[in-house]
């Protein structure tokens, strides 16, 4: 059985994910409080797999995890992505007349925002997490109390659902990344679609003119598919950036050979998986 470290509680999207991506699979979770805590069960354990979430059609890119990703060492093996949609749920023996408050994740919160500006008389409070905002409601019994969370949060709760489908944008995606120990990446891929497609990396570059439009051309010219290219400033090197890229392609020769290409006009290149483009659940 394949021991899957998330972020969060069981009924999270961190949890649907991973059951949609090891779909048929038996995999035990390791439910963890934040995205520090899924790399360390990783170290602790380097048969651990970690599911984290990436970025989102709504919300933009996680980029705290960009940057636990790249520090770890851990490889991408996979990824998932999975269209968000939202219930507002209460306990079984209230209804709308007895809300007064709503707990959620602040990026939920966000994703519901038309949702509740049409009920301004419910305060709006901050949680951890989606699903254990449910949870903890239902535990403490906490009267007059709300969630926004998933449906199977709410199923697994036991929470009423009020309303679904209460996202603002109905084109709410999130990505997920399917990391484990690099010792562990051959056999994982062993047992899995060897159809490798996908691949991302970081890189910083030196301060020159035209050091980024060199690598984007070189990519162009190999016929590589830049998807994702993310900034982010390298803490004590002012003015100076790492970038994080997502590429696809349809020949791994041609893969290889740009990365050959591009490799002595970066500095501290890294690829941080390479990996077959990811399934939705839609």
């Amino acid at each position: 059985m394949k021991k899957v470290a998330i972020q969060g509680t069981l009924g999270s999207y961190h949890d649907i994910a991973a059951h949609k991506y090891f779909e048929g699979e038996e995999i035990e979770l390791i439910c963890c409080a934040n995205f520090e805590d899924v790399f360390g069960a990783i170290k602790k354990d380097s048969q651990t797999i970690g599911m984290l979430a990436i970025e989102n059609t709504i919300a933009g890119s996680l980029l705290h995890n960009n940057e636990l990703l790249r520090q770890s060492g851990a490889q991408i093996v996979g990824e998932y992505k999975l269209r968000i949609s939202h219930s507002f749920v209460c306990l079984p023996d209230e209804d709308w007349d007895d809300i007064t408050e709503v707990n959620s994740h602040p990026i939920a919160l966000m994703q519901c925002r038309e949702f509740l500006g049409q009920h301004p008389g419910i305060k709006v409070v901050e949680g951890e997490d989606t699903a254990r905002s449910a949870e903890i409601i239902q535990q403490e019994h906490l009267k007059g109390h709300a969630a926004i969370c998933s449906k199977a949060a709410a199923e697994r709760y036991g929470m009423k659902v009020l309303q679904e489908g209460i996202e603002t944008n109905k084109h709410n995606f999130t990505r997920f990344l399917v990391v484990a120990d690099p010792w562990q990446v051959d056999e994982l891929n062993r047992h899995r679609s060897k159809d490798v497609n996908k691949a991302s990396m970081v890189f910083t570059l030196p301060h020159t003119e035209g050091s980024l439009s060199q690598v984007l051309s070189i990519l162009s010219f190999y016929r590589i598919n830049l998807t994702k290219i993310q900034s982010l400033p390298i803490i004590g090197r002012e003015w100076e950036y790492q970038f994080y890229v997502d590429v696809v392609f349809d020949n791994v020769l041609r893969y290889k050979q740009s990365i050959a290409a591009i490799t002595p006009l970066t500095k501290e290149l890294k690829i941080l998986g390479e990996y077959e483009d990811g399934k939705s659940n839609v």
